[in-house]
């Protein structure tokens, strides 16, 4: 949020909007490719608001149907959620899975999702018919209903917006470098009851946000935004219903399991030991229906561990919590759409049927096998 209202989003569109256009013939892979890394830099799906307008019209300029950097972009934005290790998704599983670093979490992760998401556009680079071709865009055309291509670049960035994106680097570098040296995290003596004492150590999830709030304060008096911007903007709205959502989704899932606990093991727990893969398709149904990685991996990550699944391989499989997408009513799936003028991006006369599905299917399959795969070699 204090990034935002620095101006270091805009300064990141700005640079995407400079890449895309150099390689507009390869929007299809690089769009992906900016929507990807921008989340897993700030660690939230929502910063490609920003840039999703600017995919739709360098699409439509170069003749490409917009519905395939769109789509495969919206999707490389969740998956990278969990590749991120600012991402509330990758904390949760940090706390659920304390003998992993973060380094060794995204050494799986990182690599799985991007190679997913890259295949993905693979798949729906030829996807559907061109946009010349396409009736809706013509009949839109000839109706006057699609405006007249922008053609105007983004101008230069303010005044301390490249600064906030360093500093913004260097605190998602530094949550890296503490989540995988465990020796210069902060340590302090517990006395228990009986006079013993016992050494602690900050946990992660802590310690990232001390990180993260300790460089917002120093944006603040460096880059000197606009406070009241801060807590106006989109990122910090959407975070905050984040929250609340994640919140009270967790506990109400944390109420039924536990609750059900015997039936739910005893039911499926056989099943589950001789396929522990199977566990990755109850993530991603659970997902589809919870819409956070963050409540997905907390309301079903104990259960998994309970009935078998290693930790190593939960890690693996961890990107099956990307399912939202399935039904097309997340924020950045609407975005999306309504920033495609040509029409091309659209829910199908089936709902299900919609852009998002063959490319959320794909990246969420492929990121999955890579990182199971990859868990058994680095983990």
């Amino acid at each position: 949020s204090t990034l935002q209202a620095c101006g270091g989003l805009d300064y990141m569109v700005y640079l995407a909007e400079k890449l895309l256009r150099k390689k507009p013939s390869m929007i299809t892979f690089m769009a992906p490719v900016v929507t990807f890394f921008f989340t897993v830099f700030s660690g939230t799906a929502h910063v490609t608001y920003s840039v999703l307008p600017v995919i739709a019209e360098v699409s439509r300029e170069t003749g490409i149907r917009p519905e395939r950097p769109m789509s495969v972009s919206v999707i490389a934005s969740m998956q990278a959620i969990t590749a991120s290790p600012l991402s509330p998704g990758t904390i949760a599983l940090l706390t659920l899975l304390p003998t992993f670093s973060v380094l060794q979490i995204l050494s799986v992760t990182l690599p799985a999702t991007f190679i997913g998401c890259m295949v993905a556009a693979l798949v729906v680079s030829k996807k559907g018919l061109e946009l010349n071709e396409d009736p809706e865009y013509l009949k839109r055309l000839d109706a006057g209903l699609i405006p007249p291509l922008e053609m105007n670049q983004q101008t230069d960035p303010k005044k301390g917006a490249k600064l906030a994106c360093l500093l913004f680097l260097m605190a998602a570098l530094t949550v890296v470098t503490f989540g995988s040296i465990e020796a210069i995290r902060p340590t302090w003596e517990v006395v228990g009851a009986d006079g013993t004492k016992t050494e602690v150590m900050m946990d992660m999830s802590t310690m990232i946000q001390l990180l993260m709030l300790s460089f917002s304060a120093i944006m603040m008096l460096t880059c000197k935004p606009v406070i009241a911007d801060i807590v106006s903007g989109s990122v910090f709205k959407a975070g905050a219903a984040a929250v609340v959502a994640i919140f009270g989704v967790v506990w109400m899932g944390d109420t039924l399991f536990q609750g059900n606990i015997d039936y739910i093991t005893g039911g499926i727990s056989e099943i589950v030991t001789a396929y522990p893969l199977l566990f990755a398709l109850a993530l991603f149904v659970l997902s589809t229906l919870l819409y956070s990685q963050a409540a997905t991996i907390k309301a079903l990550g104990p259960l998994g561990l309970t009935l078998g699944v290693s930790p190593e391989l939960l890690v693996g499989i961890f990107p099956a919590v990307n399912g939202y997408f399935f039904i097309p009513n997340y924020p950045t799936l609407v975005a999306a759409m309504n920033f495609d003028r040509t029409g091309t991006t659209k829910v199908g006369k089936y709902v299900l049927n919609h852009s998002f599905m063959v490319p959320g299917i794909v990246a969420t399959a492929v990121a999955v096998t890579v990182g199971a795969i990859l868990s058994s070699f680095i983990l």
